[in-house]
């Protein structure tokens, strides 16, 4: 079934049209006190989440207890790639105001705290 007949398959029995959603799939985060991680963005609802799946150090792969925890949460699709929810930090373990701009096999994430004031990004790259 191609994207169109599945988008109008979903409208027509009332589901969201998130199956096609271009922040789908797996991101390479960039490093964040020393350690990366592979993020599995998947349908949340009629929003988008993002989990940890794998994390690396400069070691090489390892077993962090973040694995499975959501870090990107309940994302809302805005039109155009643009997405706002929340953004989870592990190092410090704060939820922060999240916006997020999919282009393509790129991601922008910006997390934010004082009604946006301040800010810090970090751009993604799709793996899958």
């Amino acid at each position: 079934m191609n994207k169109l007949a599945l988008a109008a398959a979903f409208a027509v029995i009332g589901l969201p049209a998130l199956a096609q959603d271009a922040a789908f799939g797996i991101w390479k985060t960039q490093i964040d006190d020393g350690a990366y991680a592979h993020v599995t963005m998947k349908q949340c609802g009629q929003k988008v989440c993002g989990f940890i799946t794998r994390t690396f150090n400069s070691s090489g792969e390892y077993q962090s207890p973040n694995i499975g925890k959501p870090i990107v949460i309940n994302m809302e699709p805005k039109g155009g790639g643009a997405y706002e929810g929340s953004v989870w930090r592990p190092s410090n373990d704060k939820i922060y105001i999240g916006k997020m701009q999919v282009n393509g096999n790129a991601l922008s994430l910006k997390g934010c705290v004082a009604g946006g004031l301040l800010c810090a990004n970090q751009n993604w790259t799709r793996i899958q």
